[in-house]
C-alpha cells in the first residue's frame, strides 16, 4: 500500500446541506456520479455519501457509525491569525464550534468544529510545518 490517502468519505443526514456548508466555506464540487459529491482537494478528494447508504455498503447499522468517531480531519493555514475567522466562518455556516481558537501547548495555534453531521475539524497553524506555495501540507513542512 503507498503511504498516502486518496478518498476521505463523510457519511451525511442530509446531502444538499453538507454541501452547502462546504461550499459557504468557499469550497467547489466536482461533477460526480449520482448519489455522491465531491469536492476535489490538494492531492485528495472529500466526498459526501448518505450516512445510510454507507452504513449498508459497511454491512453495520446505521446507529452503529454515530458519535465521535476518534478521528479529526485538519485544515493547516499559513498563519495563525486565520484560525479565528476560520472557525467563525465554519460556525456562520452551520457548525458547531467545539473548541475556539487558542495556544497550543507544542507552540501552535487552533480550534475545532463539528460539521452538520457532526464530523470533527481542526483548524490549525503550525509553525513548524509550513505549508507550499499551493498549501499543500507535510509533517516537516515546505520551507521558504
Amino acid at each position: 500500500m503507498e503511504q498516502r490517502i486518496s478518498l476521505i468519505t463523510l457519511g451525511v443526514t442530509d446531502m444538499e446541506r453538507s454541501a452547502r456548508f462546504y461550499e459557504t466555506l468557499g469550497w467547489t464540487r466536482v461533477d460526480s456520479p449520482d448519489g455522491v459529491i465531491a469536492f476535489d482537494l490538494i492531492g485528495q478528494t472529500l466526498g459526501l455519501y448518505p450516512r445510510t447508504a454507507l452504513a449498508e455498503d459497511l454491512g453495520v447499522p446505521v446507529e452503529s457509525i454515530g458519535g465521535f468517531s476518534g478521528i479529526t480531519l485538519a485544515h493547516n493555514l499559513r498563519s495563525p491569525d486565520e484560525v479565528a475567522p476560520l472557525l467563525a466562518g465554519a460556525e456562520a455556516a452551520g457548525g458547531r464550534i467545539l473548541k475556539p481558537a487558542q495556544e497550543v501547548f507544542w507552540g501552535g495555534f487552533h480550534g475545532y468544529f463539528a460539521d452538520p453531521d457532526g464530523h470533527v475539524w481542526e483548524i490549525a497553524h503550525n509553525p513548524f510545518s509550513p505549508l507550499s506555495e499551493a498549501g499543500a501540507f507535510r509533517w516537516l513542512g515546505y520551507g521558504e
